[in-house]
């Protein structure tokens, strides 16, 4: 009989992984990912300092910032990027105990993996663990209004702490409540892009400010206008103080001088029937997306208005948005009704580059916060942890709903989910997704320095009698009432974290199979029709 010849369906360059190698793979690649965070995680978390090709350096402790800037290149491993990313679009906080949670469920998997337990199994365990997780957590969740400015406040703190605020979080925690429930509308929703954060070197953390109007880092066209206008009335344009160049090569035959002086006064005439109409219109201050014209600066300036030139449309969306006034596309169409009103404009000078001030707007629904810090690296620690507090606060106030930090939520939610019983080997994988939720109060825990074990045993005797909200306070080594020391998270943090991590460790424990190209395929002409990898084209 003859031998059997072996048959290749895929190129010479592709590298396949099957069966319990891919899985071995894929969790280890996920779980060194989840490692790397692991230390950054609560208020005694350690940073990150990143620093890239070029030697600009990052440090930070922000899950989704250290992974981002990590440029990972593992399949398996990008999946738990991309569950730090949701949680940071979604929330804006919580990024390291997503990454965390779902190295857990993937590292716990392996165990039940051993005992021959089939992925579709621990799957369906994880799946029915996680649901119930969410109804617990909306079971459990205390109840918060707009009207509770010191839970708010707290909210703001416990996001903010371990990330280099903590000196002037009491200071911070005031402008971001302040800053979210400004921009909240009539319908409870919160664009958190309505709150634009504007970065300064130059003193201290402490001088951060809100300013109740918009900075935009533009400094007037002409230097003979007034730097301070009081009583502001602002016309917004996106159209040209500029005559507009031909689309198409244009010949313009002159014979005589007095033709061409004609040609250079129409133009300027033009300008200035710009420059009438929005005087008109009663405005002192314009602020134009699109440029202006050496002539119209001139007009402008003659007729004492304060202009600024090419202000970026978020920039024109949120002063429009702060003043109250129109963004114009037709110069004929501009009158005092589209006017919007401040306080003050004034441009302020820092060394050699100057910014413009809209301050003072009623009832704005855009604000800025100035940052300031001694150091680059200071000013964008303060951004990430500024954008955490604002995450948090107006997570809370669009779900109505907050739950105790310092891992009491986890401890509680492990507990209940330990009580859930159902049928088959899915128990097993309920019972892991439980360890796994108390791996977050561990970590926090190991990250200050005080004994996990210890911690845990003490965390969940309190909760067996009754004390749902008890966490670790990692700053006096003790287990105390989360909700009285003011450890408070925003219920969205908890429910979108076990969310995204549940879906990645299911997704990435069905895969049984990687098929990867080394490097670029070769075409596959001569297969039988088959697309590389030796599938066919639509597959």
């Amino acid at each position: 009989m003859a031998e059997r010849q072996p048959i290749f369906i895929l190129p010479e360059n592709i590298q396949r992984m099957i069966g319990r190698d891919a899985q071995r793979n894929n969790i280890m690649a996920a779980r060194l990912v989840a490692d790397t965070v692991k230390t950054t995680l609560g208020p005694k978390g350690m940073d990150k300092m990143l620093v890239d090709s070029m030697g600009d350096i990052v440090i930070t402790n922000d899950g989704v910032t250290i992974l981002e800037e990590m440029e990972i290149e593992h399949p398996a491993a990008k999946m738990l990027v991309e569950v730090a990313k949701t949680q940071e679009d979604e929330v804006g906080d919580g990024t390291t105990t997503a990454v965390v949670l779902a190295g857990k469920l993937l590292e716990n998997s392996e165990r039940l993996l051993d005992q021959k337990i089939h992925p579709t199994v621990i799957a369906r365990g994880y799946r029915i663990a996680a649901e119930k997780s969410q109804e617990i957590l909306n079971k459990i969740a205390t109840k918060i209004s707009q009207k509770d400015d010191t839970l708010l406040r707290n909210i703001a703190i416990t996001a903010m702490t371990g990330k280099g605020a903590e000196i002037v979080k009491e200071k911070f925690s005031d402008i971001i409540v302040r800053a979210v429930k400004q921009v909240r509308d009539e319908s409870g929703k919160i664009d958190i892009g309505d709150i634009k954060l504007e970065k300064r070197k130059g003193g201290g953390v402490e001088d951060t400010e809100l300013i109740e109007g918009i900075v935009i880092d533009k400094e007037r066209v002409h230097s003979d206008m007034p730097t301070v206008v009081k009583n502001a009335k602002i016309a917004l344009i996106d159209v040209a103080l500029e005559i507009k160049s031909p689309e198409t090569d244009t010949k313009i035959n002159i014979t005589a001088p007095e033709q061409l002086q004609a040609f250079v006064n129409q133009e300027e005439r033009i300008l200035k029937g710009m420059v009438e109409k929005i005087k008109k219109s009663k405005a002192n201050v314009l602020l134009c997306q699109k440029g202006i014209d050496d002539i119209a600066q001139y007009y402008l300036t003659k007729a004492g208005l304060f202009a600024a030139r090419r202000v970026s449309e978020s920039d024109m969306k949120k002063l429009a948005k702060a003043t109250g006034a129109k963004i114009v596309s037709n110069l004929n169409e501009l009158s005092e009704k589209d006017l919007g009103k401040a306080a003050k404009v004034e441009e302020v000078k820092e060394g050699e580059e100057g910014m413009t001030y809209v301050r003072g707007c009623s009832n704005p629904k855009a604000l800025t916060i100035l940052i300031r810090g001694g150091t680059e690296h200071v000013v964008d620690e303060i951004e990430r942890a500024i954008k955490d507090g604002l995450g948090d606060v107006s997570a809370a106030l669009e779900e109505g709903k907050i739950v105790a930090g310092a891992g009491a939520i986890e401890i509680e939610v492990a507990r209940l989910l330990r009580k859930t019983t159902y049928g088959g080997r899915e128990q097993l994988a309920i019972e892991q997704f439980a360890e796994a939720l108390e791996s977050i109060p561990r970590i926090l825990a190991e990250n200050a320095g005080i004994d996990p074990i210890d911690a845990l045993t003490e965390l969940k005797a309190k909760h067996e009698k009754g004390g749902a909200t008890f966490g670790i306070n990692v700053f006096t080594g003790k287990v105390e009432d989360s909700m009285k020391e003011g450890i408070i998270e925003p219920l969205k943090i908890k429910t979108q974290a076990i969310k995204s991590a549940s879906e990645v460790a299911i997704m990435i424990l069905r895969i049984d199979d990687v098929v990867a190209a080394s490097r670029a395929a070769p075409t596959s002409a001569g297969m039988g029709g088959m697309g590389a990898g030796g599938m066919p084209p639509e597959y």
